[in-house]
């Protein structure tokens, strides 16, 4: 039986596999950022954040976490990486923009 010490470990083990994810999915977002500028498309993608969170709740099935809290995870990556992309598109050190925001909270309730 592992000890609570030997669960720790493993659960930092897989916290920096979780970062590596991450920040691989972060390099994604930049890039999908640059060609969204390129094409002149909004950063903000409601359609696209819905299938995102539809997937990763559908694969949430298969753990004990369940679609749910894996929907409430995801939202904070996507949060985070519509930042990201707000920095490419608009060269901006990564401040919220207020309109779209605002837009996506009202979408949430």
């Amino acid at each position: 039986m592992p000890t609570l010490d030997d669960l720790r470990n493993d659960i930092d083990r897989v916290d920096e596999v979780l970062v590596r994810l991450l920040n691989e999915r972060a390099r994604c977002v930049c890039e999908i950022g640059r060609l969204k500028k390129l094409q002149g498309l909004e950063v903000y993608q409601p359609d696209r954040e819905k299938l995102v969170l539809e997937h990763v709740r559908g694969v949430a099935a298969e753990g004990p976490l369940g679609p749910e809290a894996i929907g409430r995870l995801f939202e904070r990556i996507i949060d985070e990486a519509r930042r990201l992309e707000r920095r490419v598109v608009y060269d901006e050190d990564g401040l919220e923009t207020p309109r779209a925001d605002a837009q996506h909270n009202r979408e949430q309730r």
